[in-house]
């Protein structure tokens, strides 16, 4: 196993690095500027004029926007809509999406259900009558609902793909850390074509999630590390850096054993589930992996995030400063992941004998 970025992935990486250097938009206005560059790109499949890439792409691209907790659809569109469609969209339906996305278009997905993160087992009904499929349910905690020009739909009968516009759907705003846009979203009969529901579990759906938002918190960590080892390099209290304090210097490295943790999580997650290996036994050690990645995530990362804002003193809420971008993004990706506890039931179930 070689976890080390390859051409391709390095590639992506600084493409993003110096985007980010030219623009100092951290927020929506840089979506406009990630398609100019051809960024969103990366996963299409060539015959739509994209590059053919996959996940570890995305998720250096991913990682290296978190890194400057930039703010943008890129996680709702590339890692909850693209790539589950790749293998999975009919070519009439991926024919309408992929160039829609290469232009800009936002894709998301509604894992969740109220009280339900990541359902295994959607209480959302689709029934196929005749031509059309008709969608009833609650999901909750989607992102970029609103601007979204296509939702994937977890139901009781495979994904649905939900185009803007269709009637009996509604939006409830829910509030985010971030303040980025998130909804709750009820159908009523929604109507789709039937060739618009797609069969099959939520397996992949959910492992690529889990693979991408890991890649996220990984990017965000270690963002956040790099500027509070910076603060607490540069300020000084009592005539010393605050670096030079025994407490100070323990913390921070903490918080650097938490972000190579995360970043091994993530790093071996993404490797494990970009490998073209269909064997029971890797996709066991795959889920494994993701399951760790989840846990780590929902765990230790906004635990670490509290500490940088300790180590930050003040200037940690001080909303002129970076760091509450970071801090949020963290407990917004932390919620839509269950919460630890609930990550580690998960991870208990797994490692039980019974």
């Amino acid at each position: 196993m070689d976890f080390n970025r390859d051409e391709s992935q390095d590639a992506v990486a600084e493409v993003v690095v110096s985007l980010l250097e030219r623009d100092s938009a951290r927020d929506i206005a840089l979506w406009p500027r990630l398609v100019d560059s051809g960024l969103l790109l990366v996963a299409l499949p060539e015959r739509y004029g994209g590059d053919g890439m996959g996940l570890l792409e995305v998720s250096a691209m991913l990682t290296e926007l978190a890194t400057d907790a930039v703010q943008v659809p890129a996680l709702a569109t590339l890692g909850l809509g693209v790539l589950p469609l790749i293998d999975r969209a009919p070519e009439a339906l991926a024919e309408k999406i992929f160039p829609a996305v290469a232009e800009g278009a936002v894709l998301t997905a509604a894992l969740h259900e109220p009280g339900a993160p990541f359902v295994t087992k959607p209480h959302t009904v689709a029934v196929t009558d005749g031509g059309v499929v008709r969608i009833s349910g609650t999901k909750a905690a989607v992102p970029y609902a609103d601007t979204a020009r296509w939702m994937l739909v977890p139901t009781d009968s495979g994904i649905a793909v939900v185009e803007s516009g269709t009637a009996g759907v509604t939006f409830r705003e829910s509030p985010a850390s971030t303040g980025a846009p998130e909804f709750s979203v009820q159908f009523d009969e929604a109507e789709i074509p039937a060739e618009q529901l797609l069969p099959g579990d939520l397996g992949d759906l959910h492992r690529l999630a889990l693979a991408t938002i890991g890649a996220v918190a990984d990017g965000l960590l270690k963002g956040v590390l790099t500027l509070t080892a910076e603060h607490v390099r540069t300020r000084h209290q009592f005539g010393r850096p605050l670096a030079e304090f025994q407490a100070v210097a323990q913390q921070i490295g903490d918080v650097y054993v938490v972000s190579r943790t995360l970043h091994a999580a993530a790093a071996s997650a993404n490797w494990a589930l970009a490998q073209e290996d269909s064997s029971p036994e890797h996709r066991e050690r795959t889920d494994d992996d993701l399951d760790v990645l989840a846990y780590c995530v929902a765990s230790d990362l906004p635990a670490a995030m509290q500490k940088c804002h300790h180590l930050h003193g003040g200037i940690g809420v001080d909303m002129t400063h970076p760091l509450h971008r970071y801090y949020s993004q963290a407990k917004d990706i932390a919620r839509w992941l269950g919460g630890a506890s609930f990550r580690l039931d998960r991870l208990g179930a797994r490692c039980s004998s019974t």
